[in-house]
């Protein structure tokens, strides 16, 4: 990994999960015209990014990192771009006032269209046919025509990105991010929810706190930190001959960004040290991320941190982890001695949903809330018990009313599953599961934080 770089010098190594398209001269094409497209995020917000991520490795911050399992081209429409921001600040709102803590927002947004596949093809009623690989590759239709990869999609998808960027720029810079404006619409959950008594509590000292505030002075007009906030994109960088097209230099350092997003991260399918999507993200100034579940071994997470973070910079690296409920406390601890015995700076971020998928008995893929909640604690208790910070959460959700993951306040049951089931890829958590984990996570967060504090206390 010592050799030059280069943004097209993943092609020389072994790929995994990358289609094959009929047509090489059209791909090319397609490439070389992203190539000329504009850059989707500027190197200065990565750079912000990167700084934040370094507050988050030492407990100065929390990670909120959501959106769809895979966007889709069908669904594309300004509402549910809102919806799923507008529930991702009221967790952070949540978790930002339960916990005392800043929390960094990210969006797996404006960039999600490709997932990895356990299978290469999908038989049905005797017919076998490529598998669905997301909307930048093929159509979810099961037809021969739909499910070749078609290299223009690659377009389609640089464009709804760029429309979704500006959408969420104007909320996140425009006054729909104020605080005041996000804490009205938790109040309004908080009085419909069956969990409403349990919650209120923290949103009446919320609303005292916005109103004493006022009376200082620290308004919407007077305080742009009350009306603005920073959101952040990220994918996986899977489509490796995209996101090479997205790569630009940044006039001002002179080193390479991937402009797509501002962080990208490599799955657990694809992490291979000497593979093609190491080989790339190793070489891009992003903040970048490694998924790595119950199979990684210590030594080769020091190897793989070595290769994607070599000057051991803060906020360049984050290892989110995928355990899974039975997995998470005997797993994790091993790994994370490791990085800590070897001096690595990473950022600790709890994926609990992709390690806990199963099918239902009608058929349908879907995931336990209990579940969910339960290896993220895995995850809180483990840092706590090794002395380290555990630094964010990794849902897939959405702003829409789905029935895609049973349990909750509602108790969604499997009998629910086909209400309103949606997902074009993975089971989603919906506006409000989502926002009842926000407000569960708080209390962890805040009991970790007390903790913490003892043990400052003790020890000084």
């Amino acid at each position: 990994m010592s050799e030059r770089w280069a943004p097209e010098t993943w092609r020389g190594k072994p790929a995994k999960h990358l289609p094959e398209y009929p047509d090489p001269k059209g791909l090319r094409d397609v490439e070389e015209r992203l190539g000329r497209f504009p850059p989707l995020v500027f190197a200065g917000e990565a750079r912000r990014l990167r700084s934040l991520l370094a507050e988050a490795e030492n407990g100065g911050a929390f990670v909120l990192q959501g959106g769809d399992c895979a966007e889709s081209f069908a669904e594309f429409h300004p509402d549910n771009i809102r919806d799923t921001f507008r529930v991702l600040l009221q967790m952070a709102v949540v978790l930002t006032f339960g916990a005392a803590c800043p929390v960094i927002k990210l969006g797996r947004m404006a960039g999600q269209f490709a997932k990895p596949r356990s299978d290469d093809t999908e038989t049905r009623d005797g017919v076998t046919l490529p598998s669905y690989r997301g909307d930048s590759i093929n159509g979810m239709e099961f037809t021969t025509e739909a499910r070749i990869p078609d290299p223009e999609r690659l377009v389609q998808a640089y464009n709804q990105s760029a429309a979704t960027l500006n959408l969420l720029r104007a909320f996140s810079q425009g006054g729909y991010a104020d605080l005041h404006k996000v804490h009205q619409w938790t109040l309004g959950w908080v009085a419909d929810s069956p969990l409403g008594e349990r919650y209120r509590d923290l949103a009446n000292r919320l609303d005292e706190t916005l109103a004493f505030m006022a009376a200082c002075g620290l308004t919407s007009e007077s305080a742009p930190q009350i009306r603005e906030t920073d959101f952040f994109t990220s994918h996986e960088a899977l489509l490796l001959n995209y996101e090479q097209a997205m790569a630009r230099i940044d006039s001002t350092t002179g080193d390479w960004y991937d402009t797509s997003a501002h962080l990208l991260w490599i799955g657990d399918r694809t992490r291979q040290l000497d593979g093609a999507h190491v080989d790339f993200l190793r070489g891009v100034a992003n903040p970048v991320a490694v998924k790595v579940g119950p199979t990684m071994k210590p030594d080769d997470l020091i190897r793989l941190v070595d290769v994607l973070n070599p000057d051991n910079d803060p906020g360049r690296l984050s290892v989110i982890v995928r355990m899974g409920t039975d997995q998470i406390e005997r797993h994790l601890p091993p790994l994370i001695r490791a990085i800590t015995r070897e001096g690595r700076k990473v950022v600790w971020i709890s994926d609990p949903m992709h390690a806990n998928t199963v099918k239902s008995a009608n058929g349908y893929k879907t995931r336990h809330f209990d579940r969910i909640l339960e290896e993220v604690r895995g995850f809180f208790a483990v840092h706590h018990a090794e002395g380290t910070y555990p630094g964010g959460v990794h849902f897939e959700m959405t702003g829409q009313d789905v029935t895609e993951c049973v349990g909750g306040a509602r108790a969604i049951t499997e009998a629910n599953l086909s209400d309103r089931y949606h997902t074009h890829c993975d089971p989603r958590l919906n506006a409000e599961q989502a926002l009842e984990l926000a407000f569960l996570l708080a209390e962890v967060l805040k009991d970790g934080r007390t903790q913490e504090r003892g043990r400052a206390a003790a020890s000084s």
